[in-house]
């Protein structure tokens, strides 16, 4: 690049994508990577997996670690997958079990007549809090029954 301000902003918007895809390269495919950089202005940047002194060293001493690692790796990879869904799978169990618990509640309570219509259930099924629901609900019946009957007899008396 002819400008030297340009080729700085392309380096550094740069560097992190190289860094980002060389780490998908790792977790993915259970490659060990280790990637140095020098910026322009002479900065070094690295990125490693698992790190960049033990890739640097393998590479330096040209020792390969046991074939068996990279498998290793790859099930310790599937084995937290694994345990991740099922984790997941256990959640989502309890809940339906949660919500067949209510279903099979609302379904007694509807066969009942609780909840629609408590004054129709026997009061001797009703709890306290039933109870109490039902004595507001009456009071609050009377007071409207005896609103409309004021209404009434105002409207009868105006003609």
């Amino acid at each position: 690049m002819e400008n030297e301000s340009n080729l700085y902003v392309t380096f550094a918007k740069r560097r992190p994508t190289l860094f980002q895809k060389a780490s998908e390269l790792s977790i993915l495919c259970g490659a060990e990577i280790a990637i140095i950089v020098f910026s322009p202005t002479g900065k070094l940047y690295s990125f490693g997996h698992p790190s960049v002194e033990i890739i640097g060293d393998r590479f330096l001493t040209q020792t390969t670690l046991p074939s068996s690692s990279n498998s290793q790796l790859v099930e310790a990879y599937r084995n937290t997958n694994i345990y991740e869904l099922s984790r997941q799978l256990t959640y989502v169990l309890t809940q339906l079990e949660v919500e067949k618990n209510k279903s099979e509640e609302l379904t007694y309570i509807s066969k009942e007549g609780i909840g629609n219509h408590p004054w129709e259930a026997p009061i001797e099924s009703l709890g306290l809090q039933e109870l109490e629901q039902l004595k507001l609900a009456m009071e609050w019946l009377k007071n409207e029954i005896e609103e409309q009957k004021k209404r009434i007899w105002q409207l009868t008396n105006c003609l």
